[in-house]
């Protein structure tokens, strides 16, 4: 099956660090896009960070110097470095895959959480 799965998540302390992957199987992965979400409780999913096929990384300006996106197409992997983390960052955080009219894929999910 084509599939993402998800793993990194934890508990960890404000100011600490965690680093999520996201490893793609049955698929070309390097013809994809790659993006990674967060949903906290009674919020709306939000884009926090996003690579291109070239590698060109965007984030959102709550996450901007602290998070670093990116891939590793030879593995079929993208990873999101989280560090200095704060309580707000906590979420359940979805991997995306996107071939713009083609495919779009999403992880399971996995949970995060800062404690203060």
């Amino acid at each position: 099956q084509v599939q993402l799965v998800e793993s990194g998540g934890g508990l960890v302390q404000a100011g600490g660090s965690l680093r999520l992957s996201c490893a793609a199987s049955g698929i070309i992965f390097r013809l994809a896009s790659m993006g990674w979400y967060r949903q906290a409780p009674g919020k709306q999913r939000e884009l926090v960070a996003s690579i291109t096929i070239s590698g060109n990384p965007n984030y959102a300006d709550s996450v901007l110097g602290r998070f670093t996106i990116s891939r590793d197409n030879a593995k079929n992997t993208a990873f999101l470095q989280m560090n200095s983390l704060k309580p707000e960052d906590t979420a359940v955080y979805y991997c995306n895959l996107l071939v713009r009219g083609r495919l779009d894929l999403w992880g399971q999910g996995t949970q995060v959480t800062v404690s203060s």
